[in-house]
Protein backbone atom coordinates (compact mmCIF):
# COMPACT_ATOMS: atom_id res chain seq x y z
CA UNK A 1 0.00 0.00 0.00
CA UNK A 2 1.32 3.58 -0.94
CA UNK A 3 1.37 6.58 1.38
CA UNK A 4 -1.70 8.04 -0.31
CA UNK A 5 -3.93 4.86 0.53
CA UNK A 6 -2.84 4.62 3.72
CA UNK A 7 -3.44 8.15 3.89
CA UNK A 8 -7.05 8.02 2.97
CA UNK A 9 -7.44 5.21 5.34
CA UNK A 10 -6.49 6.85 8.22
CA UNK A 11 -8.48 9.62 7.56
CA UNK A 12 -11.32 7.83 7.30
CA UNK A 13 -11.25 6.31 10.27
CA UNK A 14 -10.27 9.10 12.71
CA UNK A 15 -13.83 10.51 11.64
CA UNK A 16 -16.04 10.47 14.94
CA UNK A 17 -18.99 7.97 14.08
CA UNK A 18 -16.88 5.94 11.62
CA UNK A 19 -16.38 2.17 13.33
CA UNK A 20 -14.27 -0.57 11.56
CA UNK A 21 -17.94 -1.90 10.40
CA UNK A 22 -19.15 1.73 8.76
CA UNK A 23 -15.58 1.86 7.15
CA UNK A 24 -16.04 -0.91 5.36
CA UNK A 25 -19.43 -0.32 4.69
CA UNK A 26 -18.21 3.09 2.96
CA UNK A 27 -15.64 1.66 1.02
CA UNK A 28 -17.35 -0.85 -0.25
CA UNK A 29 -19.75 1.35 -1.67
CA UNK A 30 -17.63 3.63 -3.08
CA UNK A 31 -14.97 1.93 -3.75
CA UNK A 32 -11.93 3.72 -1.98
CA UNK A 33 -11.24 5.13 1.19
CA UNK A 34 -10.81 8.30 -0.85
CA UNK A 35 -14.46 7.81 -3.20
CA UNK A 36 -16.26 7.29 0.56
CA UNK A 37 -13.83 10.80 1.61
CA UNK A 38 -15.09 12.95 -1.29
CA UNK A 39 -18.94 11.27 -1.60
CA UNK A 40 -21.60 14.16 -1.55
CA UNK A 41 -23.93 14.17 1.49
CA UNK A 42 -26.99 12.48 -0.26
CA UNK A 43 -25.24 9.24 -1.55
CA UNK A 44 -23.37 9.37 2.21
CA UNK A 45 -27.21 8.98 3.71
CA UNK A 46 -28.45 6.80 0.58
CA UNK A 47 -26.57 4.19 2.35
CA UNK A 48 -27.35 4.69 5.69
CA UNK A 49 -25.37 7.21 7.25
CA UNK A 50 -27.27 9.83 9.42
CA UNK A 51 -26.91 13.08 8.57
CA UNK A 52 -24.58 14.10 11.44
CA UNK A 53 -22.29 11.72 10.59
CA UNK A 54 -22.44 12.31 6.28
CA UNK A 55 -21.89 15.66 7.55
CA UNK A 56 -18.74 15.02 9.87
CA UNK A 57 -17.45 12.65 6.81
CA UNK A 58 -17.89 15.78 4.58
CA UNK A 59 -15.89 17.99 6.48
CA UNK A 60 -13.10 15.30 7.33
CA UNK A 61 -10.91 15.67 9.90
CA UNK A 62 -9.17 18.65 11.73
CA UNK A 63 -5.32 19.85 10.97
CA UNK A 64 -4.36 18.35 14.00
CA UNK A 65 -5.75 15.06 13.19
CA UNK A 66 -3.83 15.77 9.29
CA UNK A 67 -0.64 16.23 10.78
CA UNK A 68 -0.74 13.40 13.29
CA UNK A 69 -1.71 10.74 10.25
CA UNK A 70 0.97 12.56 7.74
CA UNK A 71 3.94 11.65 10.93
CA UNK A 72 2.07 7.83 11.39
CA UNK A 73 2.47 6.98 7.73
CA UNK A 74 5.87 8.77 7.57
CA UNK A 75 7.15 5.85 10.38
CA UNK A 76 5.47 3.35 8.50
CA UNK A 77 7.46 3.90 5.49
CA UNK A 78 10.67 4.63 7.33
CA UNK A 79 10.42 1.51 9.58
CA UNK A 80 9.47 -0.56 6.51
CA UNK A 81 6.11 -1.46 7.82
CA UNK A 82 3.84 -3.35 5.39
CA UNK A 83 0.02 -2.49 5.76
CA UNK A 84 -2.78 -4.33 4.07
CA UNK A 85 -6.61 -3.64 3.84
CA UNK A 86 -9.52 -6.08 3.85
CA UNK A 87 -10.07 -5.71 0.48
CA UNK A 88 -6.52 -6.57 -0.63
CA UNK A 89 -6.08 -10.04 -2.11
CA UNK A 90 -2.92 -10.66 0.35
CA UNK A 91 -5.22 -10.32 3.48
CA UNK A 92 -5.54 -13.67 5.79
CA UNK A 93 -8.75 -16.09 4.38
CA UNK A 94 -10.15 -16.78 7.56
CA UNK A 95 -9.58 -13.31 9.24
CA UNK A 96 -11.58 -11.91 6.77
CA UNK A 97 -14.48 -14.05 7.38
CA UNK A 98 -15.04 -12.89 11.43
CA UNK A 99 -17.86 -10.54 12.29
CA UNK A 100 -15.40 -8.05 12.69
CA UNK A 101 -12.40 -8.38 11.08
CA UNK A 102 -10.11 -4.96 11.57
CA UNK A 103 -10.17 -3.29 8.50
CA UNK A 104 -6.12 -2.54 8.38
CA UNK A 105 -2.90 -4.79 9.35
CA UNK A 106 0.10 -3.63 10.00
CA UNK A 107 2.85 -6.22 9.93
CA UNK A 108 6.65 -7.06 9.74
CA UNK A 109 8.17 -10.64 7.91
CA UNK A 110 5.64 -11.82 5.55
CA UNK A 111 2.32 -13.11 5.08
CA UNK A 112 2.02 -16.41 2.95
CA UNK A 113 -0.79 -18.64 1.38
CA UNK A 114 0.00 -21.67 3.65
CA UNK A 115 -0.88 -19.32 6.73
CA UNK A 116 -4.26 -20.84 5.82
CA UNK A 117 -3.33 -23.50 7.91
CA UNK A 118 -2.66 -22.37 10.90
CA UNK A 119 -3.60 -22.82 14.56
CA UNK A 120 -3.59 -20.31 17.50
CA UNK A 121 -1.42 -22.41 21.00
CA UNK A 122 -2.14 -19.49 23.91
CA UNK A 123 -1.85 -20.10 27.43
CA UNK A 124 -0.43 -18.69 30.91
CA UNK A 125 2.39 -16.31 31.42
CA UNK A 126 3.09 -17.89 34.72
CA UNK A 127 3.09 -21.05 32.94
CA UNK A 128 4.63 -24.32 34.54
CA UNK A 129 8.50 -25.21 33.42
CA UNK A 130 6.22 -28.69 32.18
CA UNK A 131 3.31 -26.70 30.48
CA UNK A 132 5.71 -24.80 28.64
CA UNK A 133 8.17 -27.62 27.35
CA UNK A 134 5.16 -29.86 26.30
CA UNK A 135 3.75 -26.52 24.38
CA UNK A 136 7.19 -25.97 22.86
CA UNK A 137 6.99 -29.60 22.04
CA UNK A 138 3.45 -29.40 20.54
CA UNK A 139 4.14 -26.35 18.53
CA UNK A 140 7.55 -27.99 17.05
CA UNK A 141 5.49 -31.06 15.42
CA UNK A 142 2.80 -28.96 14.28
CA UNK A 143 5.14 -26.38 12.37
CA UNK A 144 7.32 -30.09 11.07
CA UNK A 145 4.04 -30.90 9.85
CA UNK A 146 3.29 -27.82 8.06
CA UNK A 147 0.65 -25.59 10.47
CA UNK A 148 1.28 -21.82 11.24
CA UNK A 149 1.48 -21.44 14.82
CA UNK A 150 -0.27 -18.23 15.91
CA UNK A 151 0.09 -16.89 19.46
CA UNK A 152 -0.04 -13.32 21.33
CA UNK A 153 4.11 -13.42 22.11
CA UNK A 154 3.65 -12.49 25.22
CA UNK A 155 5.35 -14.65 28.24
CA UNK A 156 4.88 -18.07 29.21
CA UNK A 157 2.73 -20.47 26.96
CA UNK A 158 2.57 -17.67 24.18
CA UNK A 159 6.48 -18.18 23.75
CA UNK A 160 6.79 -21.40 24.27
CA UNK A 161 4.45 -22.20 21.30
CA UNK A 162 6.31 -19.55 19.19
CA UNK A 163 9.96 -21.17 20.18
CA UNK A 164 8.64 -24.56 19.37
CA UNK A 165 7.29 -23.75 16.09
CA UNK A 166 10.74 -22.15 14.86
CA UNK A 167 12.37 -25.00 16.39
CA UNK A 168 9.86 -27.19 14.21
CA UNK A 169 11.26 -24.58 11.00
CA UNK A 170 7.94 -24.17 10.35
CA UNK A 171 5.80 -20.37 9.95
CA UNK A 172 4.81 -18.56 13.14
CA UNK A 173 2.67 -15.43 13.67
CA UNK A 174 2.58 -13.22 16.88
CA UNK A 175 -0.33 -11.00 16.64
CA UNK A 176 0.55 -7.90 19.24
CA UNK A 177 -1.72 -5.57 21.53
CA UNK A 178 0.42 -2.94 20.45
CA UNK A 179 1.67 -1.02 17.54
CA UNK A 180 3.86 -3.52 15.64
CA UNK A 181 6.38 -0.79 16.04
CA UNK A 182 6.99 -2.05 19.46
CA UNK A 183 8.00 -4.94 21.14
CA UNK A 184 6.06 -6.19 24.16
CA UNK A 185 7.37 -7.66 26.26
CA UNK A 186 10.51 -6.25 25.75
CA UNK A 187 12.83 -8.70 26.72
CA UNK A 188 11.15 -11.17 24.02
CA UNK A 189 13.13 -8.82 20.81
CA UNK A 190 15.50 -11.32 20.06
CA UNK A 191 12.13 -13.78 19.68
CA UNK A 192 10.33 -11.12 17.56
CA UNK A 193 13.36 -11.20 15.28
CA UNK A 194 12.68 -14.27 15.04
CA UNK A 195 9.55 -14.38 14.20
CA UNK A 196 10.09 -11.68 11.74
CA UNK A 197 12.44 -14.63 9.84
CA UNK A 198 10.06 -17.42 9.64
CA UNK A 199 6.62 -15.72 9.56
CA UNK A 200 5.52 -12.23 10.96
CA UNK A 201 4.52 -9.91 13.55
CA UNK A 202 1.21 -8.36 13.07
CA UNK A 203 -1.17 -6.04 14.59
CA UNK A 204 -4.39 -3.78 13.94
CA UNK A 205 -3.20 -0.53 16.17
CA UNK A 206 -2.13 2.07 14.89
CA UNK A 207 1.98 2.90 14.69
CA UNK A 208 3.19 3.89 18.27
CA UNK A 209 0.01 2.36 19.87
CA UNK A 210 0.89 1.32 23.90
CA UNK A 211 0.58 -2.18 24.94
CA UNK A 212 -2.42 -1.20 26.94
CA UNK A 213 -5.14 -3.66 28.99
CA UNK A 214 -8.07 -2.91 27.09
CA UNK A 215 -6.14 -3.82 23.59
CA UNK A 216 -5.67 -7.28 24.41
CA UNK A 217 -9.71 -8.63 24.21
CA UNK A 218 -9.64 -7.38 20.66
CA UNK A 219 -6.26 -8.17 19.96
CA UNK A 220 -7.28 -12.05 20.88
CA UNK A 221 -10.26 -11.69 18.09
CA UNK A 222 -6.86 -11.63 15.30
CA UNK A 223 -5.57 -14.53 17.11
CA UNK A 224 -8.36 -16.83 16.68
CA UNK A 225 -9.64 -15.19 13.40
CA UNK A 226 -6.65 -16.18 11.84
CA UNK A 227 -6.83 -19.90 13.04
CA UNK A 228 -8.25 -23.45 12.30
CA UNK A 229 -8.57 -24.08 15.92
CA UNK A 230 -7.41 -22.74 19.26
CA UNK A 231 -5.41 -24.84 22.29
CA UNK A 232 -5.65 -23.72 25.37
CA UNK A 233 -2.64 -24.95 27.74
CA UNK A 234 -2.36 -23.68 31.98
CA UNK A 235 -4.92 -20.73 31.68
CA UNK A 236 -6.36 -19.45 35.09
CA UNK A 237 -9.97 -18.68 35.51
CA UNK A 238 -8.87 -14.84 34.66
CA UNK A 239 -6.57 -15.68 31.69
CA UNK A 240 -7.33 -13.71 28.93
CA UNK A 241 -6.93 -16.87 27.16
CA UNK A 242 -10.44 -17.44 27.96
CA UNK A 243 -11.81 -15.05 26.11
CA UNK A 244 -9.69 -16.04 23.14
CA UNK A 245 -11.35 -19.53 23.59
CA UNK A 246 -15.09 -18.01 23.85
CA UNK A 247 -14.10 -15.77 20.89
CA UNK A 248 -13.16 -18.72 19.12
CA UNK A 249 -15.88 -21.05 19.30
CA UNK A 250 -17.87 -17.60 18.43
CA UNK A 251 -16.19 -17.16 15.07
CA UNK A 252 -16.47 -21.59 14.78
CA UNK A 253 -13.84 -22.50 15.61
CA UNK A 254 -12.65 -25.79 17.11
CA UNK A 255 -11.25 -25.29 20.88
CA UNK A 256 -8.38 -27.94 22.13
CA UNK A 257 -7.13 -27.89 25.85
CA UNK A 258 -4.22 -29.74 27.28
CA UNK A 259 -5.05 -30.85 30.82
CA UNK A 260 -3.04 -29.91 33.79
CA UNK A 261 -3.56 -30.73 37.75
CA UNK A 262 -6.65 -29.99 39.54
CA UNK A 263 -4.38 -28.40 42.35
CA UNK A 264 -2.44 -26.32 40.55
CA UNK A 265 -4.59 -22.72 40.06
CA UNK A 266 -2.96 -21.67 37.05
CA UNK A 267 -4.88 -24.86 35.26
CA UNK A 268 -8.34 -24.34 36.63
CA UNK A 269 -9.22 -22.05 33.04
CA UNK A 270 -8.12 -24.79 30.68
CA UNK A 271 -9.44 -27.79 32.55
CA UNK A 272 -12.64 -25.83 33.19
CA UNK A 273 -12.66 -25.52 29.25
CA UNK A 274 -12.81 -29.05 29.44
CA UNK A 275 -15.71 -29.47 31.02
CA UNK A 276 -17.68 -27.40 29.11
CA UNK A 277 -16.81 -29.25 25.87
CA UNK A 278 -13.63 -28.57 24.49
CA UNK A 279 -11.63 -30.95 23.89
CA UNK A 280 -8.61 -32.50 25.81
CA UNK A 281 -5.79 -33.39 23.48
CA UNK A 282 -2.45 -35.47 24.57
CA UNK A 283 -0.18 -34.33 21.33
CA UNK A 284 -0.27 -32.78 18.03
CA UNK A 285 -2.14 -35.50 16.45
CA UNK A 286 -5.23 -35.28 18.04
CA UNK A 287 -5.18 -31.85 17.02
CA UNK A 288 -4.60 -32.70 13.32
CA UNK A 289 -6.81 -35.42 13.14
CA UNK A 290 -9.38 -32.96 13.64
CA UNK A 291 -8.88 -29.80 11.60
CA UNK A 292 -6.55 -31.44 8.57
CA UNK A 293 -10.28 -31.80 6.97
CA UNK A 294 -10.81 -28.03 7.39
CA UNK A 295 -7.72 -27.27 5.60
CA UNK A 296 -7.62 -26.04 1.93
CA UNK A 297 -7.61 -29.03 -0.52
CA UNK A 298 -4.36 -27.93 -2.25
CA UNK A 299 -2.82 -26.87 1.41
CA UNK A 300 -3.65 -30.35 3.03
CA UNK A 301 -1.68 -32.12 0.44
CA UNK A 302 1.50 -30.29 0.73
CA UNK A 303 0.89 -30.84 4.19
CA UNK A 304 0.30 -34.88 4.43
CA UNK A 305 3.16 -35.36 2.14
CA UNK A 306 5.51 -32.44 3.46
CA UNK A 307 8.36 -32.26 6.32
CA UNK A 308 7.26 -34.78 8.93
CA UNK A 309 7.77 -37.83 6.52
CA UNK A 310 11.22 -36.44 5.42
CA UNK A 311 12.80 -36.07 8.86
CA UNK A 312 12.11 -40.18 9.33
CA UNK A 313 12.65 -40.73 5.68
CA UNK A 314 16.59 -42.19 6.63
CA UNK A 315 15.41 -44.26 10.06
CA UNK A 316 13.00 -46.68 7.70
CA UNK A 317 13.07 -49.66 6.23
CA UNK A 318 11.94 -50.33 2.61
CA UNK A 319 8.39 -51.71 4.03
CA UNK A 320 8.63 -49.21 6.90
CA UNK A 321 8.51 -46.30 4.67
CA UNK A 322 6.49 -47.56 1.97
CA UNK A 323 3.38 -47.54 4.42
CA UNK A 324 4.86 -44.48 6.54
CA UNK A 325 3.97 -42.57 3.23
CA UNK A 326 0.60 -43.43 2.30
CA UNK A 327 -0.20 -42.55 6.31
CA UNK A 328 -1.11 -39.16 7.14
CA UNK A 329 -2.13 -36.82 10.02
CA UNK A 330 -5.45 -38.33 8.75
CA UNK A 331 -6.41 -41.74 10.46
CA UNK A 332 -6.84 -44.52 7.63
CA UNK A 333 -8.28 -48.17 8.43
CA UNK A 334 -5.72 -51.33 7.67
CA UNK A 335 -7.73 -51.97 4.91
CA UNK A 336 -6.53 -48.79 2.92
CA UNK A 337 -3.35 -49.03 3.87
CA UNK A 338 -3.32 -52.70 1.99
CA UNK A 339 -4.72 -51.29 -1.00
CA UNK A 340 -2.57 -48.24 -1.11
CA UNK A 341 0.71 -50.10 -1.12
CA UNK A 342 0.18 -53.33 -2.25
CA UNK A 343 1.73 -54.78 0.58
CA UNK A 344 0.17 -58.19 2.46
CA UNK A 345 -2.43 -58.29 5.05
CA UNK A 346 0.11 -59.82 7.31
CA UNK A 347 3.14 -57.65 6.32
CA UNK A 348 1.05 -54.48 6.82
CA UNK A 349 -0.08 -55.75 10.14
CA UNK A 350 3.79 -56.66 11.22
CA UNK A 351 5.05 -53.53 9.83
CA UNK A 352 2.26 -51.14 11.49
CA UNK A 353 2.77 -52.61 15.02
CA UNK A 354 6.71 -52.16 14.35
CA UNK A 355 6.09 -48.45 13.79
CA UNK A 356 3.94 -48.11 16.88
CA UNK A 357 6.19 -49.47 18.96
CA UNK A 358 9.29 -46.89 17.82
CA UNK A 359 6.68 -44.06 17.95
CA UNK A 360 6.43 -43.25 14.03
CA UNK A 361 2.75 -44.40 14.27
CA UNK A 362 -0.85 -44.23 16.27
CA UNK A 363 -3.49 -46.65 16.23
CA UNK A 364 -6.94 -45.60 17.11
CA UNK A 365 -9.99 -47.64 17.36
CA UNK A 366 -11.23 -49.48 14.64
CA UNK A 367 -8.35 -50.04 14.30
CA UNK A 368 -7.55 -47.12 12.48
CA UNK A 369 -3.59 -45.55 11.97
CA UNK A 370 -2.39 -42.26 11.36
CA UNK A 371 1.21 -40.21 11.05
CA UNK A 372 2.62 -39.14 14.13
Amino acid sequence: MDSTQLTSWLLLQSIDGVGDRTALKLVQAFGTPAGALAAPSGDLRRIGCSAELAEAIRRGADLRIRHLIDRQVTLVERLAIQVVTLTDPLYPKRLKAIPDPPPLLYYTGALHEQDGAALAIVGGRSATSAGKALTEEIAQELARGGWTIVSGMARGIDAAAHRGALAGQGRTIAVLGCGVDQTYPPEHDQLRRQIEAQGAVLAELPVGSPPQSHHFPRRNRIISGLSVGVLVAEAAMNSGSLITAKLALEQGREVFALPGSVKEARCRGSNGLIKQGARLIECAADMIEELLPQVEPAVRVRMVSGVTGASVRGELGPEEQRIYEVLSPVAQSVDVVIERTGLSAATVAATMLALELRGFVRQLPGPQYLRR
